[in-house]
């Protein structure tokens, strides 16, 4: 295959394939996942699927056989196993960027050989992971001191978008495996309160800020890399110091040795593994510094067994296309907007939040890769919160709302903190047994003649009736550990990327963030300006930065003033 993006013809929902899955759709409008259990009462059982040490059930989703045969065929029909192969092969499916798209050779073995414009990429992979690794073993020995001599007890990671999500979600997921003897905190928000209470607690002697900025010009980042330079100084005075309580992930030398970081103490990262999917590469250089080196090479087999699982499995029993390809249906032909990540583990509780950019950065798009309007809907909202606690606040509406939510459920089999129960058991079996049973009452509801035949007064029947038939998805596996975490991210990946293809867009470009960041270099320079500005925005805008400069300064804001 050449590098040429392959764009799809006839248009998408034209194809015969779409087509196809459309008419399906009318005939099965009229069923209910009630009566497709009841004409297939091993339903529950044969769709299904176990890999990479999760256990896959679809089979609460408004699917049959007949759907999922449709659904890969128009995967075969959009060149998925085409796009895939080129994808683990380095061609530059990156369409608008002409780049490739290797994040799954970053977590490729040390013997392994990915080429890329005639280079193999793997050495300098694993370069970079041995230099993470000597430093962590650096700061968890003590040998890397800080400027004073004290030891690093405290680490900050400053980034923005991928470069913290990433990183946050990770430390959070595996605090349970992490330096209990260490700080870690993570700065994103150029609000100024995001550092201040970051830090306000923290020794500046004792404190590592890890910068991850590819180009190392981040506006957000670069402005609290300064702050924290300032406030670093404020303590310790010399420049000097600068070089000892500092690190960089980047790739540009000259601005990372501008600020006083030692190049020498420069990660590299590459623009061949996009932001959202970096967190295995060096952006993920503190979560190694909390979790070790061993628990994150653990991490990077278990984004492995899922990039091969994807790469080589059938279509039929690969489970990011089926994850894919039925979450393209309840978007495309079921009409959900939304889809609901509900991990029943606190461990998980910013998943949801990585999600977000994984996929809507992602496929937020509106223009297939040879620029047209798509005539269909792409990148659904992806939304959610650990349970129990959703289930107090936004459940009602899933249930018994008037939008149909799609639901990812998540769950293990073993707590990483048993905590016993009253009477008996573990208050993780009362956790499960709630996921399990927030999968039933959706899928299955319950009917006016039962809320009846429970006795309830006719006037609250209506009230009371679930319809049900409400598609869900759940993932289990033994317990949440550095490979489970590795091969769900990865899961997520590669399923955002095969409803992309099939879509016929840029998953991995990201335009669409730079239009209210170029806005923003005009307006704050119209904000700070001594004198009033001369505006030229729309009324609004105009209007806007006036009251802001007036609520600052302390002026009187009255129609009029």
């Amino acid at each position: 295959m050449s590098d040429e993006v392959q764009t799809h013809s006839p248009r998408l929902t034209q194809s015969p394939a779409w087509q196809a899955l459309a008419a399906h759709c009318q005939t099965l409008r009229g069923q209910h996942l009630r009566q497709l259990f009841a004409d297939d009462p091993k339903r529950g059982e044969r769709l299904a699927l176990e890999a990479c040490g999760f256990y896959f059930d679809y089979s609460k989703n408004r699917v049959t056989s007949e759907t999922l045969g449709l659904l890969i065929a128009l995967a075969d029909s959009c060149g998925l196993r085409e796009r895939i192969d080129a994808m683990f092969s380095g061609h530059k499916i990156n369409a608008t960027e002409r780049r490739a798209v290797l994040h799954t050779a970053l977590r490729a073995p040390r013997d392994a050989s990915v080429m890329l414009d005639g280079e193999d990429v793997v050495p300098q992979v694993h370069a970079v992971l041995d230099r993470m690794a000597a430093f962590t073993r650096q700061i968890h020995e003590g040998q890397w001191r800080g400027y004073t001599g004290e030891p690093i007890r405290n680490v900050v990671n400053i980034g923005i978008g991928g470069s913290d999500l990433g990183p946050v979600m990770a430390f959070e997921a595996l605090r349970h495996y992490s330096r209990r003897d260490m700080t870690f905190r993570f700065v994103s928000n150029v609000d100024g309160t995001d550092f201040a209470e970051a830090t306000r607690d923290l020794n500046p002697a004792q404190t590592l800020f890890v910068v991850c900025s590819k180009s190392f010009k981040t506006l957000e980042t670069l402005t609290n890399a300064r702050s924290a330079r300032a406030w670093l100084l404020h303590k310790l005075v010399d420049e000097r110091a600068v070089a000892k309580h500092f690190v960089a992930v980047s790739t540009h030398a000259e601005g990372v040795a501008e600020f006083g970081i030692d190049t020498d103490h420069m990660f590299e990262m590459w623009d061949w593994a996009g932001g959202r999917y970096s967190m295995d590469s060096a952006i993920g250089l503190s979560t190694m510094l909390a979790i070790g080196e061993s628990n994150f090479r653990a991490m990077l087999d278990g984004f492995r067994a899922m990039d091969e699982h994807f790469r080589t499995a059938p279509f039929a029993r690969n489970l990011p296309v089926l994850m894919g390809l039925i979450a393209l249906w309840n978007n495309n032909f079921l009409g959900a907007e939304t889809v609901a990540v509900l991990p029943y583990e606190q461990y998980l509780k910013r998943f949801p939040a990585y999600l977000q950019q994984l996929t809507m950065e992602s496929n937020g798009k509106h223009v297939t890769l040879d620029g047209a309007h798509v005539d269909y809907a792409t990148g659904p909202i992806y939304w959610g919160e650990p349970g129990t606690n959703g289930q107090h606040s936004f459940y009602q509406l899933i249930h018994q709302g008037t939008r149909l939510v799609p639901c990812d459920f998540i769950g293990f089999g073993q707590a990483l903190q048993p905590v016993p129960a009253q009477g008996g058991g573990d208050q993780h079996d009362l956790l499960i047994a709630n996921l399990i049973a927030q999968g039933e009452a959706l899928a299955f509801g319950k009917t006016a003649e039962e809320v009846r035949a429970e006795g309830t007064p006719e006037a609250l029947v209506p009230h009371r009736t679930f319809e049900g038939n409400r598609p869900s998805s759940t993932l289990l596996a033994e317990r949440l550990s550095p490979f489970t975490l590795g091969s769900l991210i990865a899961l997520y990946e590669h399923s955002v990327f095969v409803q992309g293809v099939i879509w016929d867009i840029d998953s991995f470009d990201q335009w669409g963030v730079e239009l209210g960041k170029q806005l923003a270099k005009t307006t704050i320079a119209e904000l700070v300006a001594k004198d009033e500005p001369r505006l030229a925005h729309d009324s609004s805008t105009n209007a806007l930065i006036r009251r802001y400069r007036a609520l600052r300064d302390g002026r009187s804001t009255q129609a009029g003033a």
